[in-house]
């Protein structure tokens, strides 16, 4: 299987999506080669040696989600990383939406971890896209990007609820109302009830959400507060001065207001009923959809 690298620098770097096209070799996407660590290295660009760059606790992190589900299927790792990857890598949704630094991170920091993820048992190979994709698609992005979509506030619990489906990760992360707070939050509400059991459920629910929305404005019937633009670069400010994030208990994000519980509720039981109208393919309980 694809190993980790033998040697990582201090700080993170970004790599550009026509180099990482480079690195991506049927021997990779099989896990039966490695990455090419100095040359990859040669063909990234340095990012500012900032403490919020370093390496180390990163690539800890990743080691501890693979040896905590060593025993079990890889996707349940998917629920325990999320918040924890996004608790230790501060972003601004600026940098979050550069592709470089996570294919960076899959291909120069972590691609055995990559590998054993995704790797598909039918097929014996790894999607691409899992290494250089999209933010819903690529190995870290999809994780990074859930934990800032679906925390509320400084609370990442309804991360752990929406990635332990893998369809809300599949389907409802690459739909644009997600980014609507009270939305995120009402989907995962669903889940916690059980109303939304299965991985069928979960991607008929988001594709009828979605539908819905191009006649009902979730913004208006259900409003948002107003964010401090401030909490989000204040909890950057402090990565800046060095912190640690515990692997065990589950981290705190960002000191935002939650959603209103008034406006997550309401879109709680507007989609309940949309569900209820929802065809779901299949009746019986099914696996996850994900490699």
């Amino acid at each position: 299987m694809t190993e980790r690298p033998d040697h990582l620098p201090e700080y993170l770097a970004r790599l550009a999506d026509e180099e990482a096209a480079r690195f991506i070799s049927d021997g990779l996407l099989s896990g039966k080669d490695n990455v090419p660590g100095i040359a990859l290295n040669q063909s990234a660009e340095p990012l500012p040696e900032s403490r919020r760059w370093r390496l180390r606790a990163i690539r800890d992190l990743i080691d501890d989600a693979m040896y905590i589900y060593r025993d079990d299927r890889p996707t349940q790792a998917d629920a325990w990383l999320a918040p924890r990857l996004h608790a230790i890598l501060r972003l601004t949704r600026t940098e979050a939406a550069d592709p470089g630094l996570w294919n960076y991170l899959a291909l120069g920091v972590a691609p055995d971890f990559v590998v054993w993820r995704h790797l598909s048992e039918a097929k014996k190979s790894v999607n691409a896209r899992y290494f250089k994709g999209p933010h819903h698609k690529q190995a870290f992005a999809r994780l990074w990007w859930s934990a800032e979509l679906f925390r509320n506030g400084p609370d990442y619990e309804p991360v752990v609820v929406a990635c332990g489906n893998q369809d809300m990760l599949n389907t409802v992360l690459r739909l644009d109302v997600i980014d609507h707070r009270p939305t995120a939050q009402a989907l995962v509400r669903l889940l916690q009830r059980d109303v939304v059991r299965t991985g069928r459920d979960a991607n008929a629910l988001g594709k009828a959400v979605n539908a819905a929305a191009a006649t009902v404005m979730y913004d208006v019937i259900a409003p948002d507060t107003q964010r401090d633009s401030g909490a989000v670069r204040r909890w950057i400010d402090e990565a800046e001065g060095g912190l640690s994030v515990h692997h065990r208990p589950l981290p705190a994000g960002p000191l935002e207001e939650r959603a209103p519980e008034a406006s997550v509720e309401r879109l709680a039981e507007h989609f309940a009923e949309l569900f209820a109208d929802v065809p779901v393919r299949g009746n019986e309980s099914t696996e996850d959809t994900e490699e």
